[in-house]
């Protein structure tokens, strides 16, 4: 007898090929049979009209403090995912001691947009090593979850507060080797670091990683390729284009650990400048590949939307002289924000980001929510109409609505790639450019800015059905195949006899993100952006539903991924 028949369905089966009708089996966790089923099982899915498919795998996610109270990583299971890769950008929870975690819970709560009073509230804390970390999810997890090691908990374990303005001696460099060398052979799944300058912690600082040397980052990268099934993750930078410098640290980075690096995140827009500025960041991936190495650069699969405040501040500190402002405390920033010396200072500084400069260009902002119920009457409208409805400048507008909103004011940049030419390009890379893997979703992190923990689902209703840029076999395998192949998971990412039956049945005419909006579910009272998807009927992990019609059913038959017993190495 069967555990579980998924009847009548159309499969998927994530390798590419054309989709056929088939019934599929599950025993132990694992598929036995693809084809015609005639036993009997002890709970049956009738997919007549539906897709099946792998679960949907994504390589970049920050859920590692979310599924201590949320096993199954919501809402990305809601969106079809069985597997989550976590500790990335430099930024995992483990190792860890008493001292370190003082300074990580609260910069992880700046630097990737989780509300400090959750992570205080959800964290018990109760680990110290990265094995014991894992030892913690063992059994909890209703999703597979795999996690990187960061470099900034790894300099801050060891270097104490020294790990901030600080080069690593030449002693603490050897003790950070050890460390990570001891992390990896615990189960982690590589090693994530950033360089980026938007990485700032919450004193405005840069964060620990960003004082490494290329020295560091090499001689950290090398330790990844002692141990199986190992990988390397990277942030290089915010600019438009790489510096040779970022380039010749990937190429080394990769060399040194003879795997795969992948880089987060190309943002696709049309236009001869955008093109340009990706082709030249793709070029990592040719200088190193001419070096022995091999760069892969996460292409997220929609268009990029964002709600951006400056009760956080991430993102506008990008803007050129408003970082000063931002990283004050928030009652300093509210009444900077007021002062009319500082707004000219603001407005005249974002003046030098250029015309191209959609996070400088605030008169195009879009009020998407407030908090006062005396502001509702500007959400849905444009700072520049505002501005010209009250006759005053818009840096004036803007401002006096987010501080009358004591900062909480949500505001959405001008989107980028949402046109016919950008949806185009972003296919055409996906589908044909080596350089390129399908990922970038950021979910469990930015809880009050990003909308792309939807980003599966949204491509498969903008990309597949709505434009019909690409069939939903090669959408299928994008999000499946390719990612557990980039990391060597085993026996993950397709429909096959003998694979893991991690599944998602899904209507292929009514699959898409759902509608976006805040919800107050996290511990301490801390509210997210959450989007249950449409057309998903139900999310199965190691042959176990997960999510049925759109509801967590609250098993966790979820897998702790550990490097060499749940990975193998993918060498370059």
């Amino acid at each position: 007898m069967l555990d579980l028949i998924i009847r009548g369905g159309t499969v998927v089966d994530g390798t590419g090929a054309p989709a056929v009708r088939a019934d599929v089996g599950v025993r132990d966790g694992r598929i036995v049979v693809v084809g015609e089923v005639t036993e009997d099982a002890a709970r049956e899915v009738d997919a007549t009209g539906r897709v099946v498919a792998p679960g949907f795998i994504d390589l970049h996610t920050h859920y590692d403090p979310q599924v201590m109270w949320d096993p199954a990583a919501t809402p990305s299971s809601l969106h079809g995912i069985t597997t989550v890769i976590g500790g990335n950008c430099g930024f995992s929870i483990a190792p860890s001691t008493p001292e370190a975690a003082e300074y990580l819970v609260p910069m992880l709560a700046r630097v990737e947009g989780m509300p400090v009073e959750t992570l205080e509230a959800g964290l018990d804390l109760e680990w110290d090593g990265f094995g014991s970390w894992l030892e913690r999810l063992d059994g909890r997890l209703a999703v597979n979850a795999g996690f990187l090691v960061g470099h900034s908990a790894l300099r801050r374990v060891v270097m104490g507060a020294d790990a901030v303005g600080h080069e690593a001696s030449p002693a603490q460099l050897e003790a950070m080797v050890a460390l990570l060398h001891e992390s990896l052979a615990a189960g982690g799944l590589g090693f994530s670091s950033t360089s980026s300058p938007t990485h700032s912690d919450h004193e405005g600082r840069p964060v620990p990683s960003r004082f490494a040397t290329d020295d560091e980052f090499v001689a950290l990268a090398g330790a990844v390729g002692d141990h199986e099934g190992t990988t390397l993750e990277f942030i290089p930078g915010a600019g438009a284009r790489f510096t040779d410098a970022e380039i010749e640290r990937m190429t080394a980075m990769s060399v040194a650990a003879g795997r795969p690096l992948n880089w987060n995140v190309m943002v696709v827009s049309a236009g001869e400048e955008s093109k340009a500025s990706r082709e030249a960041k793709l070029a990592a991936s040719d200088h190193a590949a001419a070096r022995g190495g091999r760069v892969v650069g996460l292409c997220l699969p929609e268009a990029m939307r964002m709600r951006l405040s400056f009760a956080t501040g991430f993102v506008l500190d990008i803007v050129p002289g408003w970082a000063e402002v931002l990283h004050l405390p928030h009652d300093q920033r509210r009444a900077a924000l007021g002062d009319p010396e500082t707004r000219r200072r603001l407005a005249e500084s974002a003046a030098t980001a250029g015309p191209n400069h959609s996070i400088a260009d605030y008169a195009a902002y879009t009020i998407v929510d407030a908090v006062s119920p005396d502001l509702h009457d500007v959400v849905g409208r444009t700072v520049a109409d505002i501005a010209v409805e009250r006759g005053v400048e818009p840096i004036d507008a803007l401002l006096d609505i987010v501080v009358a909103d004591d900062l909480m004011t949500g505001l959405e940049p001008v989107s980028i790639g949402t046109d016919d030419g950008s949806w185009a390009e972003r296919v055409r890379l996906l589908d044909t450019d080596p350089r390129v893997i399908a990922g970038g979703s950021d979910a469990g992190a930015h809880l009050d800015m990003m909308k792309t923990f939807a980003c599966h689902t949204s491509f498969l209703a903008e990309a597949v059905r709505a434009r019909g840029l690409m069939s939903l076999e090669r959408a299928v395998q994008l999000f499946t195949e390719a990612p557990a192949r980039l990391y060597g998971l085993t026996g993950r990412g397709r429909v096959a006899e003998g694979w893991c039956a991690d599944l998602v049945v899904f209507d292929p005419a009514t699959v898409g993100p759902g509608t976006v909006a805040p919800r107050q579910d996290l511990p301490g009272g801390g509210w997210r952006l959450f989007s249950e998807a449409t057309g998903i009927d139900c999310t199965i992990v190691n042959g176990v539903e997960i999510v049925r019609d759109g509801r967590v059913t609250g098993d966790t038959p979820g897998t702790t991924l550990r490097s060499g017993r749940d990975t193998e190495t993918v060498a370059v």
